[in-house]
């Protein structure tokens, strides 16, 4: 039973995502072989043979490659797919994109969102919202899995390669998709999903003027990434790609604060396996004081910036 991981990267280091997904695949058994699909990505080649626990590092060039368009991708994983018995994918905006292709390629049926290898077939994944846990036996010759990070802790990266890297021809794509451009937004802060404090804002903020004036001081503070519930998003308050809920971010953070959010499910499922969670809600009956590990029943406007100060 061999194990294939497909790397996240930006061709010069990997995602810390798949460093979680290393560890799903220890836990499945066997063999662990990763893949780094990508153009000029010997860096991240590198850096995935210095994983512990990675037998070998499979190493396709291609300038198709570069940006990792799911199309191109999807054909180097299908083309190897045969070799192994399960396929691994960080649950990401990337690795949700390739992962279903594949499975469609493969005609085999997804196991999505692990948190939890039982046995090399069996997994937990949770629904509802995080609500109830479903456990999953995958009986498909090859099992294609997306792995939520927060489930697993990364696995540890030794400083020196104990992968052999294998150079591997990539295989042609038909050419339909092609990458035309892409406009990044640049950010000082931490990557939410990677960052190990939070302070994240609710619709009780009332402005987006309010949201920065309240949050961002707090955030310098702590040296945080900042987050949103999924109202504070929808109101304007706050871009997209800070939402923290089922429908946004997955996040664990060391720290979270959350400073008027009442604790929706949406919002619960995204960050209640943060290790220690700080509730600031003047609402005593919020349902996020019910997950919170330290709850401060106060006027927002006034709690925070005297957070900030003495901080």
């Amino acid at each position: 039973m061999t194990v294939l991981v497909i790397a996240e990267h930006d061709n010069a280091s990997l995602k810390p995502a798949t460093l979680n997904t290393v560890t799903a695949a220890v836990q499945c058994g066997g063999d662990i072989h990763v893949l780094v699909a990508g153009h000029n990505a010997a860096p991240a080649a590198s850096a995935a043979a210095q994983i512990a626990g990675v037998a070998k590092v499979l190493h396709i060039e291609a300038d198709t490659l570069a940006h990792g368009i799911a199309e191109n991708v999807t054909a180097q994983v299908v083309a190897l797919a045969t070799n192994y018995s399960h396929i691994l994918f960080a649950a990401t905006a990337s690795g949700k994109n390739i992962a279903p292709r594949v499975a469609a390629k493969l005609d085999v049926a997804q196991v999505s969102d692990i948190t939890k290898v039982i046995s090399p077939d069996t997994f937990e994944r949770p629904i509802y919202a995080g609500n109830a846990i479903a456990t999953v036996q995958a009986t498909d010759a090859v099992k294609v899995i997306t792995v939520r990070a927060t489930g697993f802790d990364a696995a540890a990266q030794t400083g020196q390669a104990s992968a052999a890297i294998d150079s591997i021809a990539a295989v042609a794509t038909s050419g339909a998709t092609t990458y035309v451009g892409s406009e990044i937004a640049k950010n000082d802060r931490p990557e939410l999903t990677a960052a190990k404090i939070i302070v994240s804002g609710g619709r009780a903020l009332g402005s987006q003027e309010k949201f920065n004036e309240i949050m961002t001081p707090l955030a310098d503070k702590l040296g945080a990434a900042i987050g949103a519930s999924r109202a504070a998003v929808d109101a304007g308050y706050a871009p997209n790609d800070w939402q923290v809920g089922q429908t946004g971010k997955i996040v664990a953070p060391q720290l979270y604060i959350a400073a008027g959010i009442s604790g929706a499910i949406q919002h619960l499922a995204g960050m209640k396996d943060s290790k220690v969670i700080v509730a600031i809600n003047k609402d005593p009956e919020a349902p996020i004081f019910s997950v919170a590990d330290y709850g401060l029943e106060a006027d927002l406007f006034v709690a925070v910036p005297e957070l900030t100060a003495a901080l």
